[in-house]
């Protein structure tokens, strides 16, 4: 009845996995749209992918826009993987938010009944991110239009490119000159080293993936939402000194006394991940220092830290909420980081653990403990995976009252969910930046009866993306 290709029309009524939209068609067929649609669109779109019970197509043209479409205000909207949400007004994103965390729990979690609390609104809709992960690579992203350009007419090189990469599409990245989630000094920052880079392409080859070949990998740039403190970090396979003051010097003349430190880490992974394994402090301190509440962070360059700083608070003040936590209490902070949320339970608790794999990421925590004299918290490196790593630690802190896990996007590897469900904690809270992987562990932790979900509330840490935050308390049956 339908073929490829074929061009039909749909009013898209929710929202699908992997940032697609749902609708469906007259015959009552679901069909799934990629692409810059919006819930309440009419919209038409191209199929390219026929199931036996539903149909994937890509968005074509608007037909009628949704109440909530706005226009998007990034001149890249459409390409980068990053905004894909800039089209939708900032109340209907909170109420997908809150959707997105209450679907998961409920089909992938098989929970039901749960409090999902509504959304969270983020203070600062553009220019949020203390934290920006900008890729080279040499093959340069085309829009339609530039695909039709002859070579030697494009204003910009083919083989260079520094920003993002377009959803699936690893082996180019979008040659960006802004991007408005940055703030002033990332932007800054991004065009005075491509300019830098493009001058010495001979020495600064960009690094490719085909051939594992090359220089140039990522630049990683930091900002200290509440004390301005910037940092650039150059990724790269060799560490050339002379190379690396001559780009330290052209950003001190672009940033001023703004440039707080410069390194240089340098990695032989054949991957793309900003990540080093060594790394050379060229100019500062090595590190930068960001504030929330009371605390002020030491936060190195492969260090996790929030990367939206005034919401960072709003999301740690619910962790406590949460937790509800008393002055006799034991508390673990696992994937603790740089140890923001274990500062911020330190005065409401008898003492913390705190449980990293990364060791910078320890050394940083121990040192933001040091400075402000919290002496009841203790850092350690361990991989949680392995029950046993953390059996003495735990017969010499003690067994914890409270566990709070912030685990990356992925979720709990299984076997640290088993060692946590083994710690058998009176409260676990869940901080999470993937409803799925919540919701995955959240039915890992309740299927044996031993712990119940009480409630979830969602908080928009990223405005204009699809992602959203979440905390959720899970409490053990007794």
């Amino acid at each position: 009845m339908y073929t490829k290709k074929q061009i039909v029309e749909v009013k898209i009524l929710d929202l699908g996995d992997k940032n697609q939209c749902f609708g469906r068609l007259d015959d009552g067929i679901s069909i799934f749209v990629q692409g810059t649609a919006a819930v309440g669109d009419i919209v038409k779109a191209e199929i390219f992918k026929i199931k036996k019970k539903y149909l994937v197509a890509r968005f074509c043209e608007l037909v009628k826009p949704s109440p909530h479409r706005i226009d998007p205000v990034c001149s890249y909207f459409g390409l980068c993987g990053g905004c894909k949400w800039q089209h939708m007004d900032y109340t209907e994103q909170l109420r997908l938010k809150r959707k997105q965390v209450q679907d998961a729990l409920e089909h992938i979690g098989s929970f039901s009944n749960i409090e999902c609390k509504p959304c969270l609104p983020a203070p600062e809709l553009f220019g949020y991110r203390n934290k920006m992960d900008f890729s080279f690579t040499d093959l340069r992203y085309l829009t339609p239009d530039e695909m039709n350009i002859e070579p030697s007419e494009h204003e910009k090189p083919l083989d260079f490119a520094l920003g993002f990469h377009a959803p699936g599409c690893y082996a180019k990245a979008i040659d960006l000159d802004l991007c408005d989630l940055s703030t002033e000094q990332m932007n800054i920052t991004l065009n005075t080293t491509r300019a830098f880079c493009l001058r010495h392409k001979e020495e600064l080859p960009i690094y490719s993936t085909r051939s594992h070949t090359g220089e140039l990998r990522n630049l990683v740039v930091r900002q200290g939402g509440n004390t301005g403190e910037f940092m650039v970090n150059l990724v790269t396979s060799t560490h050339n000194p002379e190379l690396m003051q001559e780009l330290c010097e052209d950003l001190k003349a672009a940033l001023g006394d703004r440039l707080t430190t410069f390194v240089n880490n340098t990695t032989s992974a054949k991957n793309t991940v900003a990540f080093g394994e060594k790394e050379y402090v060229i100019f500062g301190p090595g590190f930068i220092t960001d504030r929330l509440g009371d605390y002020t962070y030491r936060i190195s360059a492969n260090s996790f830290f929030q990367t939206n700083t005034a919401q960072a608070e709003t999301l740690y003040l619910q962790i406590l909420k949460t937790a509800q936590l008393k002055p006799t209490d034991v508390v673990y902070d696992l994937f603790c980081g740089t140890g923001s949320i274990a500062l911020f339970a330190s005065g409401h608790c008898k003492k913390v653990l705190g449980v990293e794999l990364i060791e910078s990421s320890v050394n940083d925590a121990r040192e933001n403990a040091k400075r402000h004299n919290v002496e009841n918290c203790k850092f350690i490196k361990i991989d949680l995976k392995d029950i046993k790593e953390i059996r003495q630690d735990m017969a010499d802190f003690g067994a914890p009252n409270v566990v709070i896990t912030d685990p990356p996007r992925a979720g709990m590897n299984p076997k640290a969910v088993k060692a946590l469900l083994e710690i058998a904690p009176e409260a676990i809270v869940y901080v999470s930046c993937n409803p799925a992987s919540l919701a995955r562990d959240g039915q890992m932790l309740c299927e044996e009866g031993k712990y119940q979900l009480v409630h979830c509330q969602p908080v928009d840490m990223f405005p204009q993306t699809n992602h959203v935050e979440s905390v959720a308390r899970f409490e053990r049956i007794n």
